[in-house]
């Protein structure tokens, strides 16, 4: 019925190249043999197996049968006495089936050991014209067989680079969205997680982090982004042996996708600068990740306990005179010199809403060089850039939303 040369080079070939291993395929084989024979030859609650062997191309067959006992089946003269009220009561057991079941009593006179749920094996006769319709039947299921054992193979394998950086080819361009072609599986790189004024064509190669591994009934998809907040973690960990061997870590990452970011670093080493390790000689490394990026600015500034320290380099690169802030409400007043409350807002306020996202404090800037007069009439209107729809009340020097990190986690 098979080749046995063909049979073992695709059980080679799905073993090395595909990583399959050779006892699921041959189980495959086996359980496609069963169906096959029970579909031709096979009885209602049949329980059919087979036993294949790869170097001769024999197979045997053989049937299971259950042991049970009277209290776990339902006999065929206790089922017509039994009213349509009682079977709806508590009785779980199941009808007797000669071809699935077998008594205790009959049991243990093949079997001397035999228990209650154990199974018994009876060989079944070879049938010689197990021919074209049963290999037929064999061959679409040792099929099925393979594309799920290579499913739970690039589980396997994607599911551990989840949380990584992978690279793939540019399969094609729908409505926006990239689809990425790994080979084994596919990736989607949505609109939304895509870095914007980036643009891409078929068959280039594209750098993304691996958010999420899924399956789908057409195999292993792959869900990609380059806007997540973890993907510049990664970037700077293949750039900054410090962060590879733990001696500095990354504590907080604020990010708005190709414009900028803010990322707080901490130093577990009194004597290495962990600034310096991000930002490398001459700058080379955060160079290196803004090209990634599209051009993307970054800050890179020094995690600190003390709120008011961690929230003044936060607005890095506008210098901070004073902070006050409010335990309770984790709100800051930070008050800067008149030149340098534009720097600290930043355009569209996108300064001082990163270093709320950075810190998690609500953040308002004061400048102090106006009277208190102006600062009080500028804190009832704000500029119209500044406005924030959601925050009707926000003051006029911009007040940024304290940011919750949960995409950073």
């Amino acid at each position: 019925m098979f080749d046995l040369k063909i049979i073992n080079s695709v059980i080679d070939q799905l073993e090395e190249e595909r990583g399959i291993p050779r006892e699921k395929t041959l189980e495959a084989i086996e359980s496609s043999l069963a169906t096959a024979y029970k579909k031709e030859y096979g009885k209602r609650g049949q329980i059919v197996r087979a036993k294949f062997d790869i170097a001769s191309g024999k197979t045997e067959f053989y049937q299971v049968k259950i042991v049970v006992d009277e209290s776990m089946i339902k006999m065929e003269e206790e089922e017509e006495e039994t009213t349509e009220s009682e079977e709806a009561t508590t009785d779980e057991r199941v009808r007797f089936n000669s071809e699935h079941h077998i008594l205790i009593e009959d049991a243990v006179k093949m079997k001397k050991d035999a228990k209650l749920d154990d199974e018994l094996v009876f060989p079944l006769e070879e049938k010689e014209d197990f021919g074209r319709i049963a290999a037929q039947t064999a061959k679409q299921i040792i099929m099925q067989k393979i594309r799920e054992a290579e499913k739970v193979s690039v589980l396997d394998e994607f599911g551990q680079r989840q949380g990584e950086i992978v690279n793939g080819t540019v399969q094609r361009i729908e409505r926006g969205n990239i689809f990425v072609d790994f080979g084994r599986a596919t990736g989607l790189l949505s609109y939304d997680e895509q870095i914007k004024g980036e643009h891409y064509k078929q068959g280039e190669r594209i750098r993304a982090y691996l958010s999420s591994v899924e399956e789908s009934p057409k195999g292993v998809f792959l869900r990609l982004s380059r806007a997540h907040p973890k993907f510049i973690e990664k970037l700077f960990e293949i750039e900054t042996p410090e962060l590879s061997a733990k001696t500095v870590e990354i504590k907080a990452v604020a990010r708005e996708a190709g414009s900028r970011s803010k990322i707080a670093i901490f130093s577990n080493d009194e004597h290495i600068d962990p600034v310096g390790s991000l930002v490398g000689q001459r700058g080379v490394r955060v160079s290196t990740v803004m090209s990634e990026l599209g051009g993307e600015k970054i800050d890179v500034i020094e995690w600190s306990e003390d709120p008011k320290q961690f929230i003044e380099d936060s607005l890095s690169p506008a210098a901070v005179l004073n902070v006050e802030i409010n335990e309770e409400d984790k709100k800051a007043i930070v008050e800067v010199a008149e030149d340098q409350q534009s720097l600290a807002i930043g355009k569209g306020g996108q300064n001082v809403r990163l270093a709320a996202k950075l810190t998690g404090w609500k953040i308002d800037i004061k400048s102090a060089d106006k009277p208190e007069e102006e600062k009080e009439e500028e804190s009832t209107e704000a500029p119209k850039e500044e406005v924030v729809e959601e925050k009707k009340d926000l003051p006029a020097e911009a007040t940024a939303v304290e940011g919750e990190l949960s995409d950073n986690k």
